[in-house]
């Protein structure tokens, strides 16, 4: 089963159209992520994991365990 780490990296490769090597500690913007893809990349995980993700924290966090805690945070 993968975790929800695994789910949060299969979503910025697949949006992102990154290499499937993208680490936890990447920094996704670095890796060639551009805005309208961020929007992208919200609204999915936001679909995914039943969450509100706010703008201002979304936008700080630029790494998959960033954003996996991040959803982690406001799940609970």
């Amino acid at each position: 089963m993968a975790t929800e780490m695994d789910q949060v990296i299969e979503v910025i490769v697949t949006i992102g159209n990154l290499p499937a090597t993208i680490g936890p500690d990447d920094d996704i913007y670095d890796a060639g992520f551009s805005s309208i893809r961020a929007l992208q990349l919200l609204t999915e995980l936001e679909d995914r994991f039943n969450v509100a993700l706010p703008d201002d924290r979304f936008s700080l966090a630029r790494t998959p365990r960033a954003l996996s805690g991040l959803i982690q945070e406001l799940a609970s």
